[in-house]
């Protein structure tokens, strides 16, 4: 594919706060040589409904993956899954059984696309793009800065990763949020079977 560098748009990630939900990965910051980031997974933000949610783009993995979290969130309508399969992913779920998909219309900047997924319990962010949507986009990935570049409508963009502090940033809110969430859930198990022994004594 011919990339012409002088015609290119740049897709920063979204600046917001993200929508809630739980932290799977540990991060390790390494403030120096921030655009030297081979080593680490691409994380970006994008509006999904005009909502900022997190974004991980990883070319190893061979499914689109919107959470189930997202779903739920923003109520999005999902579709029965073609070819049902089974999948080990890294959560406490162990192997969960993939049966619905989600197209799922984002943007970053002026990058829009719309991606079917499927929808997975995944903690460590809102949807992961994988190998499908790099073939497909015929994306090119610059290791060494971690960033791809499309040709979207006869225009180059290229999409740039949140810095690892970014990342890191916001996981830790990802993190407390999720706690807050547990401890509310908690709360309201709590009311549910107090009020369940109430009716219990009561008849």
């Amino acid at each position: 594919m011919d990339v012409d560098y002088n015609d290119e748009e740049i897709a920063y990630p979204i600046k917001g706060e993200a929508l809630v939900i739980r932290r799977a990965l540990n991060m390790q910051i390494k403030e120096d040589d921030v655009d030297q980031q081979q080593e680490n997974i691409f994380h970006t933000r994008c509006h999904i409904q005009n909502k900022v949610c997190s974004m991980i783009i990883n070319g190893g993995s061979c499914a689109n993956i919107a959470s189930d979290t997202l779903v739920k969130k923003l109520k999005l309508s999902c579709i029965k899954h073609l070819r049902p399969y089974r999948l080990q992913w890294l959560n406490e779920c162990g192997e969960v059984k993939v049966t619905k998909q989600v197209l799922i219309a984002l943007a970053i900047g002026k990058y829009s696309d719309e991606v079917m997924c499927d929808v997975v319990p995944i903690h460590a962010s809102h949807f992961l793009l994988g190998c499908p949507w790099q073939f497909d986009q015929k994306a090119i990935h610059d290791r060494f800065r971690n960033r791809f570049t499309i040709v979207k409508d006869g225009k180059t963009i290229t999409l740039v990763p949140l810095s690892p502090k970014q990342v890191y940033d916001d996981q830790m809110k990802l993190k407390k949020e999720s706690e807050d969430g547990k401890s509310e859930n908690s709360r309201r198990t709590m009311v549910r079977e107090d009020h369940q022994i109430w009716l219990n004594l009561n008849h």
